[in-house]
């Protein structure tokens, strides 16, 4: 069984039976073809619709997936999901961090993010130049700049602590 919530305002109860697709308890008896990997033909009570995946986060159950021409983003939770949820324990997946680190030696380029600044994960922080290499060094989760300890020209040492969350 599973929890679906679409576009973060219509939830909808999934679940598998023998062969049968139960969407809110009801059957539903749609004709899926799979057209590729990402591309799928649905008719279902009379319609006929275009699915395509167009992002799939396994880890964090999500997907972006369009139908006919409108994408819906998409999340699932399971059983287990709900359970953590309902203990008050569903954001021990959340990353923690209060700091990054230089993860080798070397000069510090150039900062991009400022003081009081919101990133998000995969955000680009800043420029780390080693061994003749330009690292652009991201950010690891969702997070706000709360002190910068370098500046462009800063010679730093692998582990030596550079931004503050």
């Amino acid at each position: 069984m599973y929890t679906v919530k679409v576009n973060n305002k219509h939830d909808f109860g999934i679940d598998r039976q023998a062969n049968a697709l139960l969407v809110n308890s009801n059957v539903v008896n749609a004709d899926i073809a799979q057209l590729n990997d990402l591309l799928y033909h649905v008719i279902n009570e009379n319609g006929s619709y275009n699915a395509e995946v167009v992002s799939f986060n396994r880890e964090e159950k999500t997907a972006e997936i369009k139908v006919n021409n409108t994408v819906y983003k998409v999340t699932a939770k399971d059983q287990f999901d709900l359970l953590l949820e309902k203990m008050g324990l569903s954001n021990l997946m959340a990353a923690k961090i209060s700091e990054i680190k230089a993860p080798m030696p070397g000069m510090v380029l150039k900062v991009l993010v400022e003081e009081g600044a919101e990133v998000k994960k995969g955000d680009n922080l800043f420029i780390l130049e080693a061994m003749k290499m330009e690292n652009i060094i991201k950010s690891p989760a969702d997070v706000t700049v709360k002190n910068i300890k370098i500046k462009p020209g800063d010679k730093v040492e692998k582990g030596q602590v550079l931004i503050m969350f």
